[in-house]
């Protein structure tokens, strides 16, 4: 199959995926986001500078708000990308899997750290140029998956990321960019038009937050646990078989 083939066949998958499991996708992310995006807008409506405090309290306090966003995005994200691996991948003979039985699934501390360097590596190769920052959201791109499908410690994900991304370098980059891109775009739009109807409101920040995190994560997650599995299956020969029907949230 000719690289443009498979790419096209990737997409089509992709797109089949989302498009069957939108409702329980979208509600999904409703549930993880929205509150979670109200602790984002109350941390960005603080107003550090009209604090009468003194600076060293100012600079604590803006440190203080910007891990709040961090984290707060961080276990969204998590949370998100963990329970849709498994959603589409748990065994079939069970019944699927219920919100508080995918919560007790996910591996927090694993997820967490294999975010965390992942943020990190990205963020610093981006700081020395372009390249470097394109080789490290490809070929850890697909370590949050692996943690969840194949059950790895972070460290083991983080490798085998780079073994399955390795020799399909051009394959993942032309999934995961165009889309992570895309989902940005889309996120911007909607926050603005949520803004320009709404205001400046804490409100609009709440709503607009929201918006953006549920534009871009579903259909980022189902690629990364499309991908995943494709690429496993290549390497290894066989990979968890997708569950053949939505999961209800």
């Amino acid at each position: 199959m000719s690289f443009l083939r498979r790419l096209a066949a990737a997409y089509g998958r992709i797109w089949r995926t989302y498009r069957s499991w939108a409702p329980t996708l979208l509600l999904l992310a409703l549930i993880v986001f929205l509150p979670l995006a109200l602790l984002d807008a109350l941390t960005m409506n603080v107003e550090v500078d009209a604090l009468d405090v003194t600076s060293g309290i100012k600079v604590a306090a803006l440190v203080l708000a910007v891990g709040a966003i961090t984290a707060t995005g961080l276990i969204g994200e998590v949370f998100f990308s963990g329970a849709i691996a498994i959603s589409l991948t748990h065994p079939r003979g069970e019944g699927p899997p219920p919100l508080r039985e995918i919560a007790r699934r996910l591996k927090y501390g694993r997820l967490i750290a294999v975010d965390l360097v992942y943020v990190v590596l990205v963020a610093l190769g981006l700081l020395l140029g372009l390249i470097p920052g394109l080789l490290a959201f490809v070929f850890l791109g697909l370590a949050g998956p692996v943690v969840e499908i194949e059950e790895r410690t972070a460290r083991g994900a983080l490798a085998r990321s780079m073994r399955l991304v390795r020799g399909n370098f051009w394959f993942v980059l032309w999934i995961l960019l165009p889309i992570q891109v895309l989902g940005d775009a889309i996120g911007h739009f909607l926050a603005s038009l949520v803004h320009d109807l709404l205001g400046h409101t804490f409100l609009a920040t709440w709503l607009a937050e929201a918006t953006a995190d549920i534009a871009l994560s579903p259909l980022f997650a189902v690629a990364a646990v499309l991908l995943t599995i494709e690429l496993i299956a290549e390497r290894d020969g066989k990979a968890p078989p997708l569950h053949s029907a939505p999961v209800p949230a």
